[in-house]
């Protein structure tokens, strides 16, 4: 099955975490949270951990984020973690991942395992789609 949405970022926060020990790399390391809302077949909130080495003034670097999304996929209502990560050159998005955390649905969504991906138009629309399946679920 698959599902495809939109989605809008707001309230980004840089944390204080970094890692420890310090170590000086070309690409400075930070954590950060923020909140997504999702709209289409995918529609709900999600609150994201999003740590990434980047270099803002050449948009070079790597990111992996880790999300709690609650809402409805296919107007089956839950709850679910995903996990996805990808870099970018400036100009392009590269090495891709995106995965739904096995055993972490909820509700209706219990079972659901399955990829993805993320896009961001030139116009600065976000878009999420995934492919899912539901594994059977022990009682």
């Amino acid at each position: 099955m698959k599902a495809v949405a939109t989605f809008s970022t707001k309230d980004f926060k840089p944390t204080d975490l970094s890692p420890e020990p310090a170590l000086a790399t070309a690409l400075p390391v930070s954590v950060s949270t923020m909140e997504k809302r999702y709209s289409g077949e995918i529609q709900g909130v999600s609150s994201t951990i999003f740590t990434a080495a980047f270099d803002p003034v050449r948009k070079q670097g790597s990111y992996i984020a880790m999300e709690n999304f609650a809402g409805s996929v296919n107007d089956k209502e839950g709850a679910f973690n995903f996990i996805h990560s990808a870099s970018t050159t400036g100009s392009e998005r590269l090495n891709e991942f995106f995965c739904i955390v096995d055993g972490s649905g909820t509700q209706a969504l219990k079972g659901i395992s399955g990829s993805g991906g993320m896009k961001i138009d030139a116009d600065g629309t976000h878009h999420i789609w995934i492919d899912y399946h539901f594994k059977p679920t022990e009682a």
